[in-house]
């Protein structure tokens, strides 16, 4: 029987554009992880590591208009929105490439030997190490930034794991010309290409999931993909870290003092937040509490205004489209559930943007509402309109983890209910924004694009420059003879590393 073929499919007409691939059978899962691991050594010196990150980025640049043209032929995402992509992810990999040659990431801390101590110290020194062969799962929303070149692939190499990414069905064209970039940045910076390696086919992410040189893997997906590889990951003879993103609402709280202050701003930025990128953003505002009364109907006079000037988007495929409209249609069909801006299908192959309403006290406890706390993927959003701050209290205890979450405050005067509902929207996210929009994730050092479950599977990040330490684990050296020592452990730190040294930085 033949490998199952892979195609290129046109999102704005449905029709498939070229044979890209075929589906990678078993044998080919083994033998791309097997080729991976057995070239992880090269991957040891840093300098080398630094240089082919800046060379990939290089590359991607040179190569973006062909990047972009069959990106935007795959996910409909449009050249402009694409091109930043591209940028964002080239400065990726030149900011991995700067945690390389910075060297901090290594966390190096030597204790020596204290007989004073009690109990008595021996020598110790820790600093860590890559933990092995990669797997990382595209995302379809970011055909590179969370792709083939994105950001669990650079921060695994910078690391000095090697990758082998499941390419998304969505975007395969995309996919293998990101991995033959990636590749040849190997080759001109004297490493080996299958550093970095593409496979293909739902059957061969399993089999990646399952492999027994697969150290670790990082995933950006749905809840129901991400949590069927996260439990294989966990079912496993040796169990493997699974950093999954899985999905998140991103809730908003606007309060009564925001309203009263600037209802048709919040309004405004709130229909260009949830329909940027045809509501397909990861940190898409999608559950909302605001204020019943007049100073909450201006606001939704003003996201009725901005949502219907947008024009109608197509999704990253049709399968997405399909479950958009049936998600609405379900959630509209709810008890004392209005649609002031109806959303769903706009076209054969479109969608419209819109918003559902619902009175706040419909969510404070369990029952057929919960649909509206559940992520609806496409350019859609549910306001809840809310009595009390102690009604707004009731709803927040009953969501579920979110990478982000957002407080829209007085920007003049007292606000009193500032302080505790920052408090109360806290404990639910990664990332907490005041009067600021979600979508958008700058790529920086203090950045934290991760959050309790489901948002993601553990507590690291997947954006900035700690999302390097998912691919890392400490080893210590006790009482260990200097000859024995690895180089960033020796006494005259012969590579320049930052270290703590009996507690000082040194």
């Amino acid at each position: 029987m033949s490998a199952a073929p892979v195609w290129s499919v046109d999102p704005r007409t449905g029709n498939p554009r070229e044979q890209v691939a075929v589906e990678a059978t078993a044998e080919e899962v083994d033998r791309a992880v097997r080729a991976a691991h057995a070239v992880r050594d090269a991957l040891a010196d840093r300098a080398a590591r630094a240089a082919f990150l800046r060379a990939a980025a290089e590359l991607l640049e040179e190569s973006g208009a062909h990047i972009v043209e069959a990106a935007d032929a795959e996910t409909a995402l449009g050249p402009a929105r694409l091109t930043g992509e591209l940028a964002r992810t080239a400065a990726q990999l030149r900011s991995f490439a700067e945690v390389v040659d910075e060297g901090a990431y290594l966390d190096v801390h030597i204790d020596h030997q204290d007989g004073s101590r009690t109990p008595p110290w021996p020598d110790l020194r820790r600093y860590k190490i890559p933990l092995g062969v990669v797997a990382v799962y595209a995302a379809s929303n970011f055909p590179l930034a969370f792709s083939v070149p994105g950001g669990d692939t650079a921060s695994a190499l910078a690391a000095g794991c090697p990758v082998v990414v499941k390419a998304h069905p969505d975007h395969p064209a995309t996919s293998e010309l990101c991995a033959s970039v990636l590749r040849r940045a190997a080759a001109r910076t004297g490493l080996p290409e299958d550093v970095v390696t593409l496979v293909h086919g739902f059957d061969a992410g399993v089999e990646l999931i399952r492999h027994p040189l697969v150290s670790a893997a990082g995933f950006t997906g749905s809840v129901r993909g991400g949590r069927a590889l996260f439990d294989a990951a966990a079912a496993r003879p040796a169990p493997i870290p699974f950093h999954g993103e899985l999905g998140s609402l991103n809730p908003v709280v606007v309060t009564g003092a925001a309203a009263a202050e600037r209802a048709g701003e919040i309004g405004a930025g709130l229909g260009g937040s949830m329909t940027l990128g045809a509501g397909q953003f990861c940190t898409k505002p999608g559950f909302v509490l605001v204020p019943e009364g007049a100073t909450g109907d201006q606001l939704l006079k003003a996201l009725t205004e901005t949502v219907s000037s947008t024009g109608s988007g197509v999704l990253l495929d049709h399968r997405m489209r399909d479950a958009f409209v049936a998600g609405v249609r379900e959630r509209a069909a709810l008890p004392d559930v209005v649609a002031p801006v109806t959303p769903g299908a706009a076209g054969e192959h479109t969608v419209s943007a819109g918003f559902l309403t619902v009175p706040a006290a419909r969510l404070a406890a369990k029952g057929p509402h919960d649909a509206l706390l559940e992520e609806c993927f496409g350019p859609v959003t549910v306001i809840a309109r809310y009595t009390s701050v102690d009604e707004i209290a009731a709803v927040l205890a009953r969501l579920p983890g979110n990478l982000t979450a957002t407080l829209q405050t007085a920007t003049e005067g007292d606000d009193p209910d500032a302080a505790r509902l920052l408090a109360a929207l806290t404990p639910l996210a990664g990332r907490i924004l005041v009067n600021g929009w979600p979508t958008g994730v700058a790529v920086a050092p203090a950045q934290h694009h991760g959050g309790p479950y489901p948002a993601t599977t553990s507590t690291s990040t997947s954006v900035g420059a700690t999302a390097i330490e998912r691919w890392l684990r400490p080893v210590t050296y006790q009482s260990t003879p200097e000859a024995l020592l690895p180089p960033e452990l020796r006494e005259d730190n012969p590579l320049g590393l930052p270290r703590r040294v009996d507690g000082r930085r040194a």
